[in-house]
């Protein structure tokens, strides 16, 4: 673990906790724009910003969730998006009986109204929980709110326009993969 208490931090030592050599560090570092000085390392400091600015964690990215499930819910309860530049702003469904109950201070709004708020609230990133089933139709939708990329959760792959990114969470997949081999 890198102290952030510490002044310097080497590239030998950040090589050693992410198991790779210390040439591939200090050539990643050097994209940065960031240079260390020699035997001592690079100023801690300096280099936590270079990073946080450089993958866009400085940049707040509005997000809001569709699906208020058990997994949309753990989401919206997780409290460490915020570190990294994610503010979900608000949760929907469409289930009448979780419409107008609150997740972490989250009113859980009704569906219809994701469209003003995205627009409102300049929102371009929908984290969606759906049921598969309606994850297709509930992928139109937010096309159709100008949500521009979805953090999708369901085991559908969904058909979307060229101008909206798709990022796909398969939870079984990553199960295989993490299992492999046991």
């Amino acid at each position: 673990m890198i102290n952030c208490n510490e002044e310097y931090v080497s590239s030998k030592h950040i090589a050693e906790l992410l198991h790779i050599d210390d040439s591939q560090v200090r050539k990643d570092i050097s994209l940065l724009n960031n240079s260390g000085k020699s035997r001592i390392g690079y100023i801690v400091k300096e280099l936590k910003s270079s990073i946080e600015t450089t993958l866009g964690f400085k940049k707040t990215k509005k997000a809001l969730i569709i699906g208020a499930g058990n997994l949309g819910t753990a989401i919206a309860n997780y409290g460490n998006f915020s570190a990294y530049g994610l503010k979900i702003l608000a949760i929907f469904d469409n289930d009448k009986n979780k419409i107008g109950k609150l997740i972490n201070g989250m009113e859980i709004q009704n569906i219809y109204e994701l469209a003003p708020t995205a627009v409102k609230e300049e929102i371009e990133i929908a984290i969606m929980t759906v049921p598969g089933q309606y994850a297709q139709a509930t992928a139109d939708f937010l096309v159709n709110a100008h949500i521009k990329y979805i953090w999708n959760f369901t085991p559908t792959v969904l058909s979307v326009p060229d101008n909206v990114q798709v990022w796909n969470e398969n939870l079984v997949g990553n199960f295989l993969q993490f299992t492999y081999g046991i």
